[in-house]
């Protein structure tokens, strides 16, 4: 019979080897026999899964604080500018905190908001330029802080102003506020006068008698047939009389103070409506204090889409936030520096719509028509721009039925060619698209200052996430003397 140890042994004749013993150290100190072998097929799965998953979202994010970095050097040198103590810093709305610009905000928490906001704040800007209106501006924070601000002689910083407008749904009401805050009146709309219902003589008061549960007195009227009393044909040819009508009469008289509230008007929680029509552009007067060119202004891109369906999508954005901070960090780093602007294109003038910014720096500004014309719908650079985003709204924008909500989102941008054309795109010039090449590369810094020496992985650790400090703020931090006064030993 053979040997049963043989049965076990491997093909080349050598009995297999023994395992190698634990380390006694281990075995002392009671920890088990590690052994180091490679993971089963499950776990590499769920590894390489989680691993390519990781890497990703880690690249994507070093590489748009990169990017978020690059721009805010490319403006930064402007915080450093020297300023006069009697001067505004210049304003925006709104714009990056590294050029240590000032903004105004326009926020709309529903439809048409924006648009009311952009029309109040240029028919402002008519009335402090002279033009005769009835409406009284009442006293607020801003007029109380501009007056002071006047009377102590500050002024704004001389400079381009601008416009940065987010999203397709927001520019549909800046172009739609800009063409009403020019081309509309400075007074209000008429409020709407509300239709009076007539009301029979002595029908009030037999309304009052069914209400508190009175029966009316009757009258050598009420004995002929009337229209209340003839045969109704839904009922088979009953009679209804005023007698068979039930009130409940168990219901108490309502507090005075609750009847009160009810009475009051509502207050309108809406925009407010608009002070003209697209339809009445071309028939408007264009005011004298309109200006020759606009402020410049730039639209940004607003990826916003929902739906379980759209969530390849949403993974392909979620893993390539790096390109939409190239792309909009290009776009506000142009309207900081505000060194080149050019008209909005017109399809209708032969302009190629793939022409770059640089490119068309140069383009002469044309002396806008001061004849009103409706320009035709996709025909010009303010219809289509950002005009992809529609696709991805919600369905809700769409199937509202609201009937005092405004359209605004869904209807086409009506544009009047006397506005139109003093509108101004911000680019980026070629000498800063250069400059931020460079600065991309490491080759260049913030204008006037020398790159920082790079700090170690573990250094930076510890100024973040510890208790050290770096440089810079070890270098602001004040030198403080003996304040206790009292003298070396």
């Amino acid at each position: 019979m053979a040997d049963s140890s043989s049965s076990t042994a491997p093909a080349g004749g050598k009995p297999a080897a023994a395992p190698k013993p634990p380390n006694p150290v281990f075995k002392m100190m009671g920890l088990p026999n590690i052994r180091f072998k490679l993971p089963s097929r499950n776990w590499m799965i769920f590894l390489t899964i989680t691993g390519s998953l990781t890497s990703a979202i880690v690249y994507d994010r070093r590489e748009k604080r990169r990017t978020q970095q690059k721009w805010c050097d490319l403006v930064a040198h402007l915080a450093n500018e020297p300023l006069d103590v009697h001067q505004m810093r210049r304003k925006l709305t709104p714009i990056l905190t590294a050029a240590a610009l000032d903004y105004n905000v326009i926020e709309g928490r529903r439809e048409g908001e924006v648009r009311a906001g952009a029309a109040e704040h240029i028919r402002k800007i008519r009335r402090k330029a002279g033009e005769q209106t009835t409406v009284v501006e009442e006293p607020s924070v801003e007029t109380v802080v501009l007056e002071a601000r006047e009377k102590m002689g500050v002024t704004d910083e001389p400079g381009p102003k601008g416009d940065l407008v987010i999203g397709r749904h927001t520019w549909k009401e800046y172009v739609r506020g800009l063409h009403e805050g020019w081309l509309g009146p400075l007074d209000p709309p008429p409020a709407p006068v509300e239709e009076a219902v007539a009301v029979p003589e002595g029908a009030e008061e037999t309304m009052k008698d069914i209400a508190t549960g009175d029966q009316p007195s009757p009258s050598p009227s009420d004995t002929q047939e009337s229209p209340e009393t003839k045969p109704d044909e839904a009922n088979n040819g009953q009679v209804t009389k005023l007698e068979d009508i039930k009130v409940d009469d168990t219901k108490t008289e309502e507090p005075k103070a609750e009847q009160e509230e009810k009475e009051k008007p509502s207050k309108p929680t809406g925009p407010k409506p608009a002070y003209i029509t697209t339809a009445d552009y071309p028939t408007a007067q264009l005011p004298s204090t309109l200006p020759q060119s606009l402020d410049s202004s730039i639209p940004i891109e607003f990826p916003h889409i929902l739906g379980f369906t759209n969530t390849p999508i949403r993974m392909y954005r979620y893993l390539n936030q790096r390109h939409l901070a190239e792309s909009i960090g290009r776009d506000v780093a142009s309207i900081v520096l505000a060194s080149a602007a050019r008209p909005y294109r017109d399809e209708t003038l032969g302009f190629d719509s793939e022409l770059s910014g640089s490119s068309t720096d140069a383009t002469p500004f044309s002396s806008p028509d001061d004849s009103g014309a409706e320009l035709p719908h996709g025909n010009h650079e303010q219809q289509t721009v950002l005009a992809k985003e529609e696709k991805e709204w919600h369905k809700s924008i769409y199937n509202s039925i609201d009937e005092d909500r405004e359209r605004v989102w869904i209807n086409d941008i009506a544009l009047d060619s006397r506005i139109s054309s003093r509108m101004k795109h911000s680019v980026l010039s070629t000498e800063d698209e250069a400059r931020s090449q460079r600065i991309a590369e490491q080759k260049e810094y913030i204008l006037g200052e020398e790159r920082p020496a790079p700090v170690s992985f573990w250094r930076s650790m510890w100024i973040n996430y510890g208790y050290g400090e770096d440089d810079e703020t070890i270098r602001r931090k004040p030198i403080l003397g003996n304040i206790d006064g009292e003298e070396d030993a």
